[in-house]
């Protein structure tokens, strides 16, 4: 016990041990956590990584309407199992992943005898932790009017935060929907936006100590989603759940689960270099698969008529040019958007899935997910949130061979509101269905935890592009964000690669594309999910170099590994994906200046690699390089440009 307390007192944590507070080490002993018990105080727990404090002593804890689990409680006792699992994963930035950690289970008791569980799961670089409670008191249920759970930071932290809106805002009254402006290497004492806290993932620099992710996972039918507090004059952030007036008032905003039962898992990833930050895979260590599936889905590429033609574009002949558009590039997908039940017609929906599937393209189709929390005029509306009606759609829906479904404007994140997510994942998984959510939550796990979920929206993604100069000018930034951020806890539909420059139907007006023709094809690499619909148009088969065509024609969306390679949030990013036995390192510049680099890309040693880089004017080139067998390689990248490095 002397040597766990200096060691911890060498680490500037600021609370000595007593007896009665236990320590867990991750299983390379880098990463620490404490949990102090005292029956005095608020149960609570710190981290340091290395001996250097990540999260200085935080609250544990939470209300409910059968008991108080945060005042007086005592640690009945203690147990630490080590777990070593291997899984395979297709969807998200990994596809073998070997999960390592050592789990404390901490067993405490309020001052009535009642019992709680505090769960921890420690690895190198990550902990993950819930509540259990068992049936007590002839109680089977529990609504949780209010969590402790607390992240207290060490004064010299900056962070990277999304703030939360207002609700009932925006485009026809449907946020929160994730898609607000972040903030980088932001002082702790600015208040966000709104004063409703922040979105997760939420990004920590510890100063010159590390970093710190924080975000949750695990979070389905029996549980809200939840956020940040705004932080308190002691640099604690705290859990806060939705607000009461999100989804037009509907649901309530203390979540209830059934006895025995769990919250979801709070995250945290700690690391002294952005490394570990952008290579977890704690939101999917932690979780496991809901059911079953008798589908064998197909992940790809699409193309997507509506982010740059419109609402004009939903119609029979628009939607065929943009289906013989994905055939020639070969790609799986074509997204029709919405209004085509109007514009289209269900009737001679079938003649266009068989028109596309003659081609050897498939469809996916846009929906609203209701009507009611919302002023949404788009249609299909009012078929997802009816569970008589949307199984009746889905039926529909398989019988013309429809492979997935876009389902936009959530607006919330009550419980809800993830109720009608999984109804929406498991009756669509029924038939044989794939599901994109948009104008949404960020996804918690959701890869692993439903066969048939492929991606969510939750970003400022590429349609604000087309709407507002402002989001063209500041795409280089937002993208040198995402890898570090959104993208590291699961998977995110942006919707990108513009190669047209100017934003509308012919490329002759609306927005302008600040940003290079390379620095386009990197974000099909920096940003993952396993269905991209990219913002092509069939123009680019005739007025974009082939260099940029050729590689689209190409480039995958599932990945075997990612590798972080350098970078800064908001500044530049490398980033490398292995797909089967071929990599692609892509690296974007958000700076005024050329980014002079020097890489060390082992993967690349002693090959020759497809280079993809802008020449001096901005324009696409495609050149050989030849690597060192020292894997020392050095790039130039123009400012808003990009380089992708191919081994094939």
């Amino acid at each position: 016990m002397k040597k766990i307390i200096s060691a911890l007192l060498a680490g500037c944590c600021l609370t000595s041990l007593t007896a009665q507070d236990v320590v867990v080490k991750g299983p390379d002993e880098k990463l620490q956590l404490v949990v102090f018990t005292s029956p005095a105080e608020k149960p609570s727990y710190s981290i340091t990584y290395n001996g250097k404090t990540m999260l200085e002593k935080s609250p544990l804890g939470m209300n409910t309407n059968i008991g108080d689990f945060a005042k007086g409680m005592k640690l009945t006792g203690h147990t630490v199992t080590p777990i070593d699992t291997v899984y395979h994963q297709d969807r998200i930035k990994t596809s073998q992943v070997h999960y390592q950690a050592n789990e404390l289970n901490c067993h405490f008791e309020n001052p009535k005898g009642q019992k709680i569980d505090v769960v921890f799961r420690v690895g190198n670089n990550d902990v993950a932790f819930r509540y259990t409670l068992p049936r007590q008191d002839g109680k089977g249920s529990v609504t949780v009017t209010a969590e402790e759970t607390g992240f207290r930071f060490p004064q010299q932290t900056t962070t990277f935060l999304c703030p939360q809106s207002d609700a009932m805002i925006g485009w026809k009254r449907t946020k929160p929907s994730y898609e607000e402006e972040y903030k980088a290497d932001a002082p702790m004492s600015d208040r966000s936006q709104y004063r409703h806290g922040y979105t997760f993932p939420c990004l920590f620099r510890i100063g010159d100590d590390g970093w710190v992710l924080v975000s949750e996972t695990g979070v389905d039918s029996r549980y809200c989603g939840s956020r940040l507090s705004d932080v308190s004059e002691d640099n604690l952030y705290t859990i806060a759940f939705p607000m009461a007036e999100e989804n037009n008032g509907n649901g309530t905003v203390a979540p209830a689960f059934a006895l025995p039962g769990a919250t979801p898992w709070r995250t945290i990833t700690v690391g002294e270099t952005l490394k570990p930050i952008v290579e977890t895979t704690v939101a999917w260590d932690v979780v496991r698969p809901l059911y079953e599936t008798k589908y064998d889905y197909r992940f790809g590429r699409g193309t997507w008529s509506w982010i740059l033609w419109q609402d004009g574009s939903i119609n029979y002949d628009d939607q065929v040019r943009y289906i013989d558009f994905a055939a020639a590039m070969g790609y799986e997908y074509a997204l029709i958007d919405n209004w085509w039940d109007t514009n289209i017609g269900r009737d001679r929906m079938k003649s266009l899935v068989e028109y596309a599937r003659s081609k050897g393209v498939e469809l996916f189709l846009w929906y609203s997910s209701s009507g009611y929390w919302n002023d949404i005029e788009q249609g299909p509306v009012n078929r997802m949130d009816n569970a008589i009606i949307r199984k009746r759609e889905m039926k529909w829906l398989q019988s013309l061979g429809v492979k997935g479904i876009k389902v936009d404007f959530f607006g919330g994140d009550k419980q809800e509101t993830m109720r009608l997510y999984e109804d929406i994942l498991s009756d669509a998984d029924d038939h044989g269905l794939m599901v994109i959510f948009h104008g949404c939550t960020i996804p918690r796990g959701w890869e692993r935890m439903y066969p048939n979920y492929v991606g969510s929206e939750a970003v400022l993604a590429s349609e604000n592009m087309i709407f507002n100069q402002h989001f063209c000018d500041e795409e280089a930034f937002n993208a040198c964000l995402h890898p570090f951020i959104r993208n590291t806890v699961g998977s995110m539909e942006f919707g990108g690669c513009f190669l047209n420059k100017r934003l509308n139907r012919n490329n002759d007006g609306g927005t302008t594309r600040r940003t290079t023709d390379i620095f386009q094809l990197a974000t099909t690499v920096l940003f993952q999910n396993p269905v991209q619909n990219f913002a092509l148009a069939p123009n680019n088969l005739k007025d974009v170099s082939p260099v940029c065509m050729d590689y689209m024609k190409a480039v995958p969306t599932t990945w075997d590994e990612t590798r972080f390679i350098d970078g800064y949030p908001g500044k530049y990013v490398v980033l490398a994906r292995r797909h089967n036995d071929t990599w692609y390192l892509a690296a974007v510049n958000a700076g005024k200046e050329t980014l002079k680099l020097k890489l060390d890309l082992e993967m690349f040693a002693g090959k020759t690699v497809s280079l993809y880089k802008d020449d001096k004017k901005g324009a696409p080139q495609l050149v050989p390089l030849k690597v060192k067998e020292n894997g020392k390689v050095q790039l130039e990248i123009l400012p808003q440009g990009g380089a992708v490095l191919v081994n094939k």
